[in-house]
């Protein structure tokens, strides 16, 4: 039977997200978060990015170490030879995948006549299946896992959708990710066209679905059957609380509560076995910390309201039978714990904590030093933690930086290129 796995993508398309970002430190984070929660992918970043090599490079060790096992991590790059040798020249990431636009739109409107669809439409100049193949086979080359994005899929004529994909297929391509770049799908379109596109190339299919007309969860999750239908595997891109481009993309929490708990799914068990649910709560925190971003009070599952109950028929149909009016438990999303606020006295490790208050916090934490120069050594990266993330480090960050000096030193060290 085929399966839905997830790869999510808050640290590479949510961190695109205009007036947010993460630091390199909360990026390494999420994908702690992301690994111990069951993903299988995280796309942690862009390897042709000088300002992430060092990001990059820190969590491949960490990967290496076990910290980041058993998920992949995974660099997105466009879908040109440079910039996938100059990805395995900076970071030797063994799991690429690689853009293009496919819509006559986009070729048309952001190539600006430099490149053509197809050679038919001018031999002379560089065609998108030519430029994709030609990235593909250097990947490939090199070793490199590699998933073709088709971007713009959505608004991209079928046929020429399909001689794409199977280029990329008869290339190695390990899978193709069907961009529905601007939220122009609905599922019933979706739904077909996938599984057109599965049955007839005959590969697994990733979903890329953004929120612009608020369907970007009902899209994956149909654009995922029509994969599953078709007997393919299919994986979902997802960001941690929906955040991304625009009005975001697919919220990793609906999307694992619609394939485990929605009417045509609950009973066929397709969802990867890895995803730990009570890790939902956890993540949505952290996120929302460090985006800076509040979680909405309808937010699905880790809002508020979402057990809230306030009316009186509601209240006593939920206090009688919580099955009356709650489709799933706040216990499988890890709620339900008090949470304990801090009203008298509080110490806080920043950047320019001495050694007395550091030693407090993380006393607080029961983490030990063997002597006062560990101990000194960790309070000057968590000084500089601080002025990386300007936030107070969460106890989860604190803990990291004490287990994993030498990557917490790598993650947080950014050098700019040479003027020469």
């Amino acid at each position: 039977m085929p399966k839905i796995s997830i790869i999510d993508v808050t640290n590479r398309d949510g961190v695109q997200t205009a007036r947010l970002g993460l630091a390199k430190l909360e990026k390494t984070m999420m994908n702690v978060y992301l690994n111990d929660m069951g993903v299988h992918q995280s796309e942690f970043g862009f390897p042709v990015t000088h300002h992430e090599t060092n990001y990059l490079n820190a969590n491949l060790e960490l990967a290496e170490m076990g910290v980041l096992k058993p998920m992949i991590l995974s660099g997105w790059c466009r879908a040109i030879v440079n910039d996938v040798e100059e990805s395995f020249r900076l970071t030797k990431v063994e799991h690429l995948n690689i853009s293009i636009s496919t819509s006559e739109q986009m070729t048309n409107g952001k190539f600006q006549g430099r490149v053509v669809r197809s050679p038919a439409n001018d031999p002379s100049k560089p065609n998108v299946v030519k430029m994709m193949t030609d990235a593909l086979d250097r990947a490939k080359d090199l070793g490199i896992c590699t998933g073709v994005n088709a971007e713009d899929a959505s608004r991209t004529d079928m046929d020429y959708l399909i001689e794409f994909s199977m280029a990329a297929k008869e290339h190695g391509a390990d899978r193709i990710r069907y961009c529905d770049t601007l939220g122009y799908d609905d599922p019933f379109t979706i739904y077909e066209r996938v599984r057109k596109l599965a049955e007839t190339v005959k590969i697994p299919i990733e979903l890329h679905c953004h929120n612009d007309l608020g369907m970007a969860v009902a899209c994956s999750v149909a654009g995922a059957k029509g994969a599953v239908d078709a007997g393919y595997d299919a994986y979902i891109n997802t960001t941690v609380n929906g955040l991304g481009e625009r009005t975001g993309n697919c919220d990793l929490a609906s999307v694992l509560l619609a394939v485990k708990k929605s009417s045509g799914f609950k009973d066929k068990d397709l969802l990867d076995k890895r995803i730990d649910l009570q890790k939902t709560w956890q993540i949505a925190k952290y996120a929302s910390y460090a985006f800076g971003v509040p979680l909405p009070i309808n937010q699905v599952a880790v809002g508020d309201n979402a057990f809230a109950h306030s009316s009186g028929i509601h209240a006593d149909g939920a206090l009688k039978d919580r099955r009356n009016y709650e489709l799933y438990d706040f216990e499988e999303l890890g709620r339900g714990d008090p949470e304990i606020i801090e009203t008298g006295r509080e110490i806080i490790a920043g950047e320019y904590s001495g050694i007395k208050g550091f030693r407090n916090v993380y006393d607080k934490l029961e983490i030990e030093f063997k002597d006062d120069d560990e101990a000194t050594k960790i309070l000057e990266l968590v000084r500089f933690a601080n002025v990386h993330t300007q936030k107070p480090l969460t106890d989860g960050e604190l803990k990291f930086i004490a287990k994993y000096p030498e990557q917490a030193r790598k993650i947080m060290t950014v050098t700019p290129l040479s003027a020469e």
